[in-house]
């Protein structure tokens, strides 16, 4: 529907606005003869000039903005002034002081840790200062906020990093040794790390962090370990994992990425039918082989093959090979594919059910003397391959579950560097299986003519996030929790969970639902050790109450580098220590797997959060930790006390170069959060931006999506600062000579515009609380661009500036605008402190009434008042609103001073409406003639006797509407436009004047009374 179809009558406009989402105000949509008009309140396309300080012989009595807060702040001066003002206001004590005063309420965001494994990056940038905007949020609305920062110490990240350091010597350091230059790398990439935190203004006690390599940490992990084996929800076990070679270690899911440009050789290989279903008996005769058709992208698993599986509820056919005579058989709905990918034909014979296939056997395509039987499994499905799956028990998840339930072999062969070991056969031993180990099962597969194809397939395939090399999944001895018996209960909980966005959530449950278990052991030596003693000739382990306490006891008071520098006997208690050999002939030695780290920071909850039954009120990730960190600490939370140990997740995207692209070095498009805030050795190319440009950045962006960065986004949010210090500027300067506590003017008597703009920012100070409350700190920034840029800088600013310029300075009209003016400027302020802290002190220090400048962070939130609203006040301005945008917009381009206006309106409602802004007939100083930007306003309840020959005649409707629809009127109106009679007064520049050599009446009765 276009605007101008809009009906014209009682209603429309408001129609329109519901229609299209129109603001209130100061858009305002007109009839134009035949359409509906949109109209920006603004003062374009007029000129109303105003006295210019530098000249005449007036100057000095009109009453100019007094200020020194600058406009801009360039070059270093931001970042500079933003250290000064960390310095002076405070912010390294602020989180200790809100800790120590009295609050009804605590508010709980647990940090999630990031790596010690080097620079900050803009993805810490946008996770930090999002936690702090909702921490600093909370404080000011009286909350003692709970806020403890962390660091995530162990894992391969650092080994990897530590080893590859090392070079050459790394096969030759013991434990111990790398243990403790991971220590040390940590400790370093924490302090740098910690430092650019600091500098982004996060709000914190930085000396009282956690560190997952504490030992209290440590200690309290161990517990929870022993609780959840206790629960029998922790147990070792063979079973496959995902493996990586690389690093020599499992790993888990999420610490897996995916390359979609992964090339593997995908093969066609046919099982030879060694028992056949019986439904095939009349159908197969001696002279024409038949065999089972199967499909997989990883050739090397082929030797390690124990069954095919099959869809029982499926249909299957059994096909002629037009170009072999052979006889194969395949799901029915993949027979034209399969049959195009190897370039033959095939004749149908016939079809049956998949529950056929029971109890048929077929012989294994390498070793003719093993047997593969045909057995139904539920994760068949038809997307890809040939309906029939090919079934490695020790190289797959749902490859384990059938040999669980049908006792087949599990055995591995594949070692710890992925290469094949001796149980695999000669031809095979020692090589690698994603290389030559690939290249010799397919020449064996050949030999034993069951290869019909071979092809290349580039498709995404996990690889080690860490080595950026490809991972296996094999069969190996881990320790597992049971998460099976924890999913039910963990859904259940997540229910009661807020999620921001709500659709993450969903995406949660279904990586729960996915996961069939989860590995907790890896084979590294920095983490904190699995505390279990492994029998030196059984496959036994042992670990109880007593041992488990003891080593509990060392590593809260020495941490867990014991388990590599005490000998065993003093690893386990004296009690137990008899039981089991003694010293001279112990039989157990101490495990050396160490605890994933996802356990590591998964039971974060336990140490850090306050309480007995401790719940944070809220977690704030990237979407990543939906399968890392927010799992962990919800699995390990459930599994030992049922509960979550979250109320509310925020979960926000990844940080990606200004055209959507992955951040790399080799594309140069990687931002480093120093050189946004100091810049960088080219200042013209990389300026210094300070940090409130980043914090602007991040608060503005749709974090809940992917969030781009490069020069342009940073450009626009420093151009988004400089517009705000204008309008603060503004407000800085024109409540120069105003003391709140003499010069207020109460709210019954101040001018209705000003009650008016009091009104407006009591709904946008309601509003933007409620944006911090949801965590949309987008929507803060878009609500306060829209007040400063509309309200305010189009159109209350533009009308006032007589007033507060050139009345008299104790004026009661100009002290209503004053008092409008420190009300509008301490909501604004408030408004985006917890966004822009370092503008928001800087804009406190500059405030002329203020004795002792104070932090806006020691007092409070928005302060607004219930006597603020008032509905009716909305038809007052918006139908004198409605008269000046019919004035204004028969004057494009001109001075809106050099006209004088009539306004006709039929007695009624509106006219008394009116009367309310302008009292008198005629004035050139009601709040009416304010509002029009007129000369003189005067205001008729019928047409004039006589109007000059080039007046323009403007007419229109407005539709009051009061108290919910019971009071409505519509009133028409005529606007009489006509040039001023009166010269330009030469110290307001209205036109009111005599002459242009003398004041008028209003200046000259301010000048006289100085």
């Amino acid at each position: 529907m276009r605007w101008g179809l809009l009906p014209r009558g009682p209603g429309a406009a408001a129609l329109a606005r519901n229609l299209y989402g129109l603001p209130r105000f100061p858009c305002r949509l007109v009839w134009r003869g035949t359409t509906w008009r949109l109209l920006v309140r603004s003062v374009t396309g007029t000129s109303h000039q105003l006295p210019n300080p530098n000249s005449g012989k007036y100057r000095d009595t009109v009453l100019l903005p007094q200020t020194n807060f600058p406009m801009k702040l360039p070059g270093r001066q931001q970042p500079d002034k933003e250290l000064e003002i960390q310095q002076k206001c405070g912010f390294s004590e602020l989180y200790s002081w809100q800790r120590e005063r009295k609050a009804k309420t605590e508010f709980c965001l647990h940090d999630g840790p990031p790596y010690a494994n080097g620079d900050v990056h803009v993805g810490h940038a946008l996770n930090k200062i999002l936690k702090d905007i909702a921490n600093r949020y909370h404080m000011m609305r009286g909350s003692k906020v709970h806020f403890v920062p962390g660091w995530d110490c162990h894992g391969l990240p650092i080994e990897i990093k530590v080893l590859s350091e090392l070079g050459g010597k790394a096969q030759n350091c013991s434990a111990m040794e790398i243990r403790g230059k991971a220590r040390a790398f940590a400790k370093a990439a924490i302090e740098k790390q910690k430092s650019a935190f600091v500098r982004w203004g996060i709000m914190a006690d930085w000396n009282n962090c956690y560190y997952t390599f504490d030992e209290k940490y440590e200690a309290q992990q161990l517990r929870i370990f022993y609780e959840m084996h206790e629960k029998g929800l922790v147990h070792r076990s063979y079973k496959p994992v995902f493996w990586s070679p690389s690093s020599r270690t499992a790993l888990a899911e999420a610490e897996l990425e995916y390359n979609p440009e992964h090339v593997s050789r995908s093969i066609y290989v046919k099982f030879p039918i060694l028992k056949p279903p019986p439904v095939l008996a009349s159908l197969i005769d001696d002279s024409s082989p038949v065999s089972v058709l199967v499909w997989t992208t990883q050739p090397w698993t082929i030797p390690a093959n124990q069954a095919i599986c099959f869809m029982q509820e499926a249909k299957y056919a059994v096909v002629k090979c037009a170009t072999s005579d052979d006889i194969y058989i395949l799901a029915a709905d993949k027979v034209t594919a399969v049959a195009s990918a190897l370039e033959t034909k095939f004749e149908v014979i016939s079809t049956f059910l998949g529950a056929d296939l029971e109890n048929s056997t077929c012989t294994h395509p390498v070793y003719p003397d093993r047997v593969s039987p045909l057995l139904p499994a539920s994760h068949v499905t038809m997307t890809k391959g040939t309906g029939l799956v090919h079934t490695a028990p020790a190289h797959g998840m749902e490859d384990y579950s059938v040999a669980s339930q049908h006792n087949l072999s599990m055995e591995c062969l594949v070692n710890e560097d992925g290469v094949f070991t001796d149980v695999a056969g000669p031809e095979l031993q020692n090589k690698a299986v994603l290389e030559e180990g690939t290249d010799t099962v397919i020449k064996m597969l050949q030999a034993t003519k069951n290869l019909l194809k071979e092809e290349e397939l580039v498709h995404s395939y996990p690889y080690d996030w860490r080595t950026k090399k490809p991972v296996v999944i094999r069969a190996s001895k881990q320790w597992f929790v049971n998460i099976m018996d924890i999913k039910p209960t963990a859904k259940e909980l997540l229910k009661k969970v807020k999620f921001i966005p709500g659709s993450a959530l969903n995406a949660m449950v279904e990586m729960i639902d996915r996961r069939p278990y989860w590995c907790i052991s890896r084979q590294r030596v920095w983490g904190v050790p699995i505390p279990v003693f492994h029998h030196k000739t059984k496959d036994e382990f042992l670990i109880n109450s007593q041992t488990i306490e003891h080593i509990i006891k060392l590593v809260e008071q020495h941490g867990s580098d014991i388990w590599w520098t005490l000998p065993p006997e003093q690893l386990l208690p004296s009690e137990v220590l008899s039981q089991v050999g003694g010293p001279d002939a112990l039989e157990y030695v101490p495990g050396q797997d160490i605890l994933d780290i996802w356990f590591d920071s998964g039971t974060s909850w336990a140490h850090v959060l306050p309480g007995t039954d401790p719940r944070a009120d809220l977690y704030l990730e990237g979407k990543d930790q939906l399968g890392g960190w927010f799992q962990s600490s919800l699995l390990t939370s459930v599994a030992t006390r049922k509960r979550a140990p979250y109320k509310a997740v925020v979960v926000h995207g990844f940080t990606l170069g200004e055209k959507g692209e992955k951040m790399s070095k080799s594309l140069g498009n990687v931002i480093n959060p120093d050189v946004v805030i100091n810049g960088g050795q080219d200042q013209s190319n990389e300026p210094p931006y300070g940090a409130d440009v980043l914090r602007w950045w991040v608060a503005e962006s749709n974090v809940f999506t992917e969030v781009t960065i490069g020069p342009s986004a940073l450009n626009a949010a420093r151009d988004d600062i400089h517009k705000l210090r204008n309008t603060l500027r503004f407000l800085l300067g024109n409540v120069s000579g105003f003391n709140p506590k003499t010069d207020c003017v109460p709210a019954a008597d101040m001018y209705v515009i000003d009650q008016y703009m009091l009104h407006l920012l009591q709904d946008f100070a309601n509003k933007t609380t409620e944006a911090y409350k949801q965590y949309d700190f987008g929507k803060v920034v878009r609500l306060l661009q829209a007040f400063y840029a509309r309200e305010l800088s189009s159109f209350y600013f533009s009308i006032i500036k007589d007033r507060l310029y050139c009345e008299n300075e104790h004026d009661p009209k100009r002290r209503s605008c004053q008092t409008a003016l420190a009300e509008i400027l301490d909501v604004v302020v408030r408004s985006f402190a917890p966004i822009l802290p370092h503008l928001a002190e800087e804009v406190f220090q500059h405030l002329p009434y203020a004795d002792e400048p104070k932090s806006v962070f020691r007092t409070g939130w928005m302060n607004i008042s219930s006597i603020w609203k008032k509905p009716g006040l909305e038809e007052a301005v918006e139908s004198a609103c409605a008269m000046r945008d019919s004035f204004l917009g028969s004057i494009p381009g001109k001075n809106a001073a050099e006209y004088q206006v009539v306004i006709v309106i039929e007695p009624g409602l509106l006219f008394e409406i009116m009367e309310m802004l302008q009292a008198e007939e005629t004035s050139s100083t009601s709040q009416l003639n304010e509002l029009l930007m007129a000369s003189q306003t005067t205001l008729l309840s019928q047409e004039p006797i006589e109007i000059t020959a080039d007046a323009i005649e403007l007419t229109g409707t407005f539709l009051i509407n009061l108290e919910g629809g019971d009071i409505r009127e519509e009133s028409s109106y005529k606007v009489i436009v006509m040039p001023s009679t009166k010269e330009k007064c030469p110290r307001c520049w209205k036109y009111t004047a005599e002459s242009s050599d003398t004041l008028c009446p209003r200046c000259a009765e301010v000048v006289g009374g100085k």
